[in-house]
């Protein structure tokens, strides 16, 4: 059989795969989940055409990967074609560990684990499955292989999956703010002391980049009626589980059931390897199937929210610098329990305080390293003649009051 496929994506092109492994991969059952689970969770609510999947991020990311592999080679540095191979696959499994809608799923449903440490989970699982041809893969992942910048161009500061997602996302959304110049980030990249750099022509390119991570964030990723969506189907959640575990007969397909009615720590999840198995059978259908049948339920509470996600009548939400209001907050709270049959317990259902933070660049933190004309390496903090870059480095935290907008 011919695996020398070639894929048609929207923002790349034509893009190849490079090898029968990375065919054999992407045909397996765990990596075709990714075709069921968007990329952005609730963001279409905002921008309709972000309907992307993570299967598409995949592929695209594995392709930014051999474009930088082959940018490397032409400036010398030894590659050899197991550790391409190796590198690649472990580009294209970073996320495969994502849960449907997975920042809400990982708040509620299974709680204390990662995507993360369920994709290392399912790597080692894959690797078994492939006698042993995914180890230096899991090296690379997981950073204990000895050439260090393989993995920092899998995870890091300015690794393949946000040249990806940055790029793919702002294409499926229309939001141009985060279009990058990832061909030239690419063509700039090289390796110093064993770590990725970028030569200083391409600085530029690399604080539009950083800025454009910033944009996105506020724009899109922490869009406040994103956040809303994404609290509203995280709180759907959590009363279902609160409900499943006190017994009551809910509608859920069985993968979503063994979740809502058991309690699974990061320990029994990482022990066993019967809810791995069943996380695997679980994606973006078996949720909003749950939602929409839950919107009739008998439980006010469940109803109330499945029927707010449904006809996209999400929470008023309020963005600000500060702690909110305190007189604000038991003003509707007093309106909530005099409008919803509800207890005192149950307000948080419907009136309720998180923050949210926005970091583009942590100097330190695997470092964006420029190397200088005079061979020397600088922070691009440090490197930069562009002020922004320092307000960049700083964490913006927000605080964020969300309400029932009957309650308004």
């Amino acid at each position: 059989m011919n695996k020398k496929k070639i894929i048609n994506d929207p923002v790349y092109g034509f893009i190849s795969i490079p090898a029968d492994l990375v065919f054999d991969l992407i045909e397996h059952a765990y990596f075709q989940r990714l075709r069921y689970i968007k990329q952005l969770g609730m963001t279409h609510l905002v921008y309709p055409g972000a309907l992307h999947t993570r299967f598409h991020h995949a592929l695209g990311a594995m392709h930014l990967m051999c474009l930088a592999i082959e940018t490397l080679r032409n400036k010398g540095h030894q590659i050899t074609p197991e550790e391409e191979e190796a590198v690649v696959v472990a580009i294209l499994l970073h996320d495969i560990g994502h849960g449907p809608f997975s920042h809400a799923l990982e708040q509620t449903i299974v709680e204390g684990i990662s995507h993360e440490d369920i994709s290392i989970l399912l790597m080692n699982k894959l690797n078994r499955q492939f006698n042993g041809k995914l180890s230096t893969a899991i090296e690379i992942f997981n950073g204990t292989y000895p050439k260090r910048f393989l993995h920092e161009l899998v995870s890091g500061q300015l690794d393949m999956d946000r040249m990806d997602y940055l790029n793919r996302d702002s294409f499926f959304t229309g939001v141009s703010e985060g279009v990058i110049s990832f061909d030239r980030i690419i063509k700039m990249l090289d390796v110093v002391d064993d770590h990725i750099a970028v030569e200083e022509k391409g600085i530029y390119s690399i604080e539009k980049f950083l800025i454009a991570r910033r944009l996105m964030y506020w724009q899109v990723y922490l869009h406040k009626t994103v956040v809303s969506a994404e609290q509203l189907l995280a709180k759907i959640l959590k009363r279902a589980r609160e409900l499943a575990l006190k017994g009551k007969p809910l509608f859920a397909t069985p993968a979503l059931n063994h979740f809502l009615a058991n309690t699974i720590n990061k320990d029994d999840f990482m022990q066993s390897e019967v809810h791995l198995e069943i996380f695997t059978r679980l994606d973006d259908n078996d949720i909003m199937a749950a939602v929409k049948v839950w919107e009739n339920c008998d439980d006010f509470i469940l109803s109330a929210l499945c029927h707010m996600l449904m006809r996209r009548h999400l929470y008023h939400i309020d963005i600000t610098n500060d702690v909110p209001d305190a007189a604000l907050l038991e003003k509707l709270s007093a309106k909530a329990l005099g409008q919803y049959p509800i207890s005192h317990e149950e307000l948080d259902y419907f009136v309720f305080t998180d923050t949210i933070k926005n970091n583009a660049y942590k100097p330190g933190d695997g470092s964006i390293l420029i190397l200088m004309k005079d061979g020397k390496l600088q922070d691009i903090a440090q490197a930069s003649d562009n002020s922004n870059l320092e307000a960049l480095a700083r964490t913006v935290k927000k605080y964020i009051i969300c309400y029932a907008k009957e309650l308004i």
